[in-house]
């Protein structure tokens, strides 16, 4: 096996093991603790676990407010993982590929979310008394936010360097 398509096979097991896990918490979440009947659940002055039914999407945009919008979401952030997974395919290096993993990974979880109960199950509430730096959120929702600050910093602070042996010579004019 080359090394670009280990890389890829170490991005899709990756892609896996965030939805396998993002699952198995919502699933803990639900039937272990049974967040969805107690609604909160108080860890740290910090940090709570509270039942959250998200009908939209990023920061709540898009909110679904009919079955029809429900499946109009589940449609678009299906496409939106299908163009990542193809993008993800496409890369070489490690690191873009666990980055767009993350995003898959991430989207996936919700998109299963959506699909099943009409909304995406968020539960984990970070505050600092009333100040709340994010909306209540999940596993896949961190997996995507990490993964797009990745591929951000990576498209603004790395830049590949010409290979010479590439470059045509060019010639000095006289």
């Amino acid at each position: 096996m080359t090394p670009v398509a280990r890389n890829r096979v170490i991005g899709l097991a990756f892609a896996l093991a965030i939805f396998i896990i993002d699952q198995a918490v919502k699933l803990w979440v639900r039937n272990g603790l049974h967040l969805n009947e107690i609604r909160l659940y108080e860890l740290l002055p910090f940090f709570d676990l509270r039942w959250t039914e998200n009908y939209g999407v990023s920061l709540g945009m898009l909110t679904a407010t009919s079955v029809e919008m429900r499946w109009i979401l589940v449609a678009m952030t299906s496409a939106i993982a299908l163009f990542v997974f193809v993008w993800m395919l496409r890369e070489r290096k490690l690191i873009d590929i666990a980055a767009l993993a993350l995003v898959l990974g991430g989207a996936l979880g919700n998109i299963r979310d959506r699909y099943l109960y009409g909304y995406v199950v968020d539960y984990a509430d970070l505050h600092f008394g009333e100040f709340r730096p994010f909306l209540i959120f999940n596993i896949a929702d961190a997996a995507i936010t990490i993964g797009v600050l990745i591929i951000l910093a990576r498209s603004l602070l790395s830049r590949e360097k010409p290979d010479p042996a590439r470059e045509p010579d060019i010639v000095p004019e006289s």
